[in-house]
């Protein structure tokens, strides 16, 4: 059985930093790239980060370059989300994908909410 677990999220104060893991299960872990998504109230599902099955290749959304930081331990078979300099504006749900096209899987997500 699939399974993608989020941890790590829960309120902070903006400046502040979390760390989101993301713990596999089920399936071939180190032969699919794995990304963050999130999603707010009332807007689409958008990619935050992403990195590649030998952990190489990492990608960033604009607006969370320079304080976001995606990594994967294969061994542990876990992927995390560092993310630092919290603001308002990274309130959502994150979402952990595995992908392997045509393959997707996804976890339920972790809710991440930053105020003060």
């Amino acid at each position: 059985q699939v399974q993608l677990v989020e941890a790590g999220g829960g309120l902070v104060q903006p400046g502040g930093s979390l760390r989101l893991s993301c713990a596999a299960s089920g399936f071939s872990f180190t032969d699919y790239a794995m990304k963050w998504y999130r999603q707010s109230s009332g807007k689409e599902r958008e990619l935050v980060a992403s990195i590649d099955s030998a952990g190489y290749r990492r990608n960033y959304a604009d607006p969370v370059k320079g304080r976001f930081t995606i990594s994967r331990d294969n061994a542990k078979n876990t992927v995390y989300l560092q993310m630092n300099s919290l603001k308002p504006m990274d309130t959502a749900v994150y979402y952990c994908n595995a992908r392997r096209s045509p393959v997707d899987y996804w976890g339920k997500g972790t809710l991440v909410t930053v105020s003060s």
